[in-house]
């Protein structure tokens, strides 16, 4: 404006003030997908953006101006300046904390996997469909959207060429959670369960097997061969084993299967207020060994999203409901002028199915093949689902071991849930993961976020309270008599090693490790030194690996080493590689998994 008046007094012709406005996004990458961006005009490109565009364009300003018949600016012209109309507040369903949890547990999750092509994380209100995180990766800097992707040469790099746009629509731009497809694995069993439930067909203590399966050629095993056989339908939950889906499946019959399949949403798209959203790739005229595969999971492709909204209607007791983003517009007073309703597409089962089938998947996770995501102070309720995708197909990366997509879909918690949640690892780069192993325990961290975040409070059982790591800070006993440090760290369940030549009660301590910031497991080591060490007593790390909790714990005790103990099960890795020094007392974490190669 001051230019304005400038121009105006000093009688300038030939110059025009013109406006112009850019997009700031104050959190970066955080939930690109959802919000989407705008090209240099500010029209929506993808994304929020895209979807909403009438609503968040409003109306540019005009300036006019009085000119001659030739277009020139008169001089003492009149100039007449229209303000613009401000677009509406589009407000998002996305709760900016669950978003930032999702997003570091993907980001975690396919560095620590070394995953080749990204991945996807939803967390869904199963009551009404809202999405509270939805998260792809690879993704971008919403503020640089065409920068060059990881691994591209910059200095050749436009960022708008055909080949460069091409490049980040298959890349960072790609909404993994919408636009792909792919095959679910087991994380599909829980529908042909539900079916089965619902029909009468199968009851959660209906005595089954998991014996091979022959159709048309094909044996069908469970991924541990005949090993259950005789067991309750909830056992065979469980222990997903396949052949106990395919056997229900055949007592349903094509029809009946199949109808579910649909009822549950998987012919056709979900309606999501996002761009781009692809359609599943499904048997239209199944065979009886379609269907076989199909009760698994396998053969068939569908959308992370459809998936999540399948678990919706099995937390929620019964309701397929359409996932959305946008929660409402209001404009620049904040008067409501767009507010968006639950939708529901159908009623599928009903509340007595969808409440013993989460009570079937809560044991999933208590003593099935979902036992990684177990939070002690949580019901969780979940399936793992690992698939493998064929050679010569799309992103297949040439030498490496086949492409496995891993996942775990939960439901928490199960006695009255308040989120769905699906990660989706694809292709991390080690030999046949599972998603048991793998996917679970992130899962599992993040439903503990999430629920802790809204304030849920844990209620621990008998079972829970055994898994509980019991942590106490180790106290400060430098300076005082060695007498005086024992009775210190007794009280704090804490054991001792004396480290030089005396040894008497009265001695003072002159070093400790750990230092007095440590937190350590009851009954672990501190070392005392009752001489002022130049170089602390050191110790050579154990090989612990495919060794229980026990007995890790024993050999890290027997070198005088403290242990950090990361989940249940078997140790799968170590902090600190075998035959390492480290200094005696130090800390040493070991991850735990249960093996599944479901």
């Amino acid at each position: 404006s001051q230019v304005r008046e400038w121009k105006k007094k000093n009688n300038v012709v030939g110059i025009f003030v013109d406006e112009d406005t850019k997009r700031f996004y104050p959190n970066s990458n955080l939930a690109a997908h959802v919000i989407g961006f705008t090209n240099v005009d500010n029209d929506g490109i993808d994304g929020v953006e895209k979807m909403m565009e009438q609503y968040l364009k409003g109306v540019p300003g005009k300036i006019l101006s009085e000119v001659d018949a030739s277009g020139m600016e008169l001089t003492m012209g009149e100039e007449k300046y229209i303000q613009p109309q401000d677009g509406n507040d589009v407000i998002l369903t996305i709760d900016e904390t669950i978003q930032y949890f999702a997003e570091k547990a993907l980001e975690k999750a396919i560095s620590d996997n070394n995953v080749i092509n990204g991945g996807t994380a939803i967390v869904m209100d199963p009551r009404n469909g809202e999405l509270l995180a939805l998260t792809s990766k690879p993704d971008f800097d919403l503020n640089s959207p065409r920068a060059a992707p990881k691994g591209k040469d910059k200095a050749a790099w436009t960022g708008t060429s055909t080949e460069d746009v091409q490049y980040l629509q298959k890349t960072v731009w790609r909404n993994k959670a919408v636009v792909d497809t792919y095959e679910p694995g087991s994380t599909f069993k829980p529908v042909t369960a539900a079916a089965g439930l619902e029909e009468g067909a199968i009851t959660p203590e209906t005595q089954v097997t998991d014996a091979t399966v022959k159709i048309a050629g094909h044996s069908i095993n469970c991924w541990k061969p005949n090993a259950h056989l005789h067991e309750t339908f909830r056992e065979g939950v469980y222990n997903s084993c396949n052949p106990v889906f395919v056997r229900l499946a055949q007592q349903l019959g094509i029809d009946k299967f199949y109808s579910y399949v649909k009822a549950f949403g998987f012919y056709q798209k979900t309606g999501i207020d996002l761009p781009g959203e692809a359609g599943s790739i499904i048997h239209t005229k199944p065979t009886e060994i379609d269907m076989a595969t199909a009760s698994f999971g396998q053969r068939f492709q569908i959308t992370p999203i459809q998936l999540i909204q399948a678990y919706g209607a099995i937390a929620n007791g019964g309701d397929l409901i359409t996932p959305h983003v946008v929660k409402e517009v209001v404009d620049e007073s904040g008067n409501v002028i767009k507010k968006v309703e639950p939708k529901v597409v159908r009623s599928v089962i009903s509340r007595q199915t969808s409440d013993t089938l989460k009570d079937i998947l809560k044991g999933v996770v208590d003593v099935g093949t979902g036992k990684n995501a177990r939070v002690p102070g949580y019901k969780i309720g979940g399936k793992t689902g690992t698939s493998e995708t064929r050679e010569g197909e799309q992103l297949m990366v040439q030498g490496k071991n086949k492409r496995y997509i891993v996942s775990f879909s939960a439901i928490a918690p199960t006695d009255n849930p308040v989120i769905c949640v699906l990660v989706v690892l694809d292709y991390p780069d080690i030999y046949n993961p599972g998603g048991g192993v793998l996917v679970a325990p992130v899962v599992g961290k993040l439903v503990d976020e999430i629920l802790t975040y809204k304030g849920i409070e844990k209620e621990y059982t008998d079972d829970d309270k055994k898994l509980l790591k019991q942590e106490v800070q180790v106290p400060d006993v430098k300076g005082k008599t060695v007498k005086e440090a024992i009775n210190l760290l007794k009280q704090n369940k804490l054991e001792y090693k004396i480290e030089g030549s005396n040894r008497d009660l009265s001695a003072i301590v002159q070093e400790q490790t750990p230092k007095s910031t440590a937190l350590l497991h009851e009954n672990s080591i501190v070392i005392l030194y009752t001489y002022k060490p130049t170089n602390e007593a050191e110790a050579m790390v154990p090989d612990v690996k495919n060794k229980t909790i026990n007995e890790a714990t024993q050999a890290f005790k027997k070198a005088g080493i403290n242990i950090v103990i990361n989940g249940t099960g078997t140790a799968v890795s170590q902090q600190v590689e075998a035959g390492k020094t480290v200094k005696k007392g130090a800390v040493v974490e070991v991850t735990f998994r249960n093996i599944f190669e479901d």
